[in-house]
């Protein structure tokens, strides 16, 4: 598994990152724990979660759990020196953490301390913000994007606070690096701009959605990740398991995340079954699983990515694992590319 440095952090992590929003509801502590054995043992050195995880649902008594079970391995293990640990903080919410309320700077201080407690650790390796205070076009909210009401100095306060923040957490030695998630190429250059002329902690990732089925970050998050430095955590690169041919004719499996959300946070339409067969067939027709294809594809992208995927059980992740080393030839990325100008964002 290569690695890959982390923005400009000293940081090097592996080219795939394994997420953890399932642990603590659909994956038990003791299978978790397992899939973290698993990953390392493939050569990946990165584990993400966040203070809000479990997901499908989100509950608030739950909230926090997905860190409790990644800190019980790390404090069961004695391996804290072998991974990379990201987490993050919510923003504003229905009511599942903080009673709704979001971040500031007071906000940080307190959730970092809270999140290395369940974390059973000295040092969070990397901390994000789950999403911008402000809004986001994330999560099939890009159809209707309306910024206008955005003030823009307010941004600018909020952020300055927040990195100001971030700041005393580093020089404590309770953070190393920093990053973003579900964020737009201005918010990046806003975040890396302030931190630069005030002399604070600089962003050194991004976590936003990005699949085959998904390429927003392909345009201007693509120019602002090359020219600042910002490597991509990319998330869902499976497509929420639509990529795994798993949900074709209509199919629902027991214990999967359609048949506990529905429509797998709006991703579920009449176009986007066809479009997926597309690219199963491509994948077939080159003698390739398409879960593998999916994943390798990531690491032809012409920015830095680290691919973020979930497994519900062991036998999902071995299946993903197994395709580590695949590389894809030129052939298949044009079809690829190809694909993607005949079918543009299905979701």
């Amino acid at each position: 598994m290569q690695k890959l440095p982390l923005g400009r952090s000293d940081i090097m992590v592996s080219e795939w990152c394994l997420g953890t929003m399932t642990f603590g509801n659909q994956t038990p502590e003791s299978d978790a724990h397992s899939q973290i054995d698993m990953a390392l043992d493939a050569g990946i050195n990165f584990i993400d979660t966040a203070e809000m995880y479990p997901v499908n649902p989100i509950r608030a008594e739950t909230v926090g759990l997905s860190e409790q079970i990644v800190g019980n391995w790390l404090a069961r293990t004695g391996r804290r020196d072998e991974v990379v640990i990201a987490t993050k903080v919510s923003g504003d919410n229905p009511g599942w953490v903080r009673e709704g309320r979001g971040y500031d700077g007071a906000v940080i201080r307190e959730a970092v301390d809270q999140s290395l407690q369940r974390l059973q650790t000295d040092v969070i390796d990397l901390y994000q913000m789950h999403w911008p205070l402000r809004g986001s076009y994330m999560f099939r909210q890009n159809w209707t994007f309306d910024p206008s009401g955005q003030n823009r100095q307010d941004t600018l306060d909020h952020m300055l606070d927040v990195l100001g923040a971030l700041d005393d957490c580093v020089k404590a030695g309770k953070i190393r690096a920093i990053g973003m998630s579900n964020e737009s190429a201005w918010g990046m250059t806003k975040w890396v701009d302030q931190a630069t002329a005030a002399g604070l902690p600089r962003m050194a990732s991004v976590q936003n959605e990005y699949s085959l089925l998904c390429r927003l970050y392909d345009t201007d998050m693509a120019e602002m990740a090359v020219n600042e430095d910002v490597t991509l955590l990319s998330f869902s690169p499976l497509a929420c398991g639509l990529l795994t041919g798993k949900y074709q004719n209509g199919v629902v499996p027991d214990g999967s995340r359609m048949a506990i959300n529905g429509n797998l946070g709006g991703r579920m339409n009449d176009r986007v079954l066809p479009v997926t067969q597309v690219y199963l067939d491509l994948a077939a027709q080159n003698g390739l699983d398409p879960v593998h294809m999916a994943m390798a594809w990531q690491r032809t992208r012409p920015f830095p990515v680290s691919a973020i995927f979930g497994a519900t059980t062991k036998d999902q992740l071995a299946q993903i694992l197994a395709g580590r080393d695949v590389v894809l030839d030129d052939d298949v990325i044009a079809d690829i590319d190809q694909a993607n100008r005949a079918h543009p964002m299905p979701y």
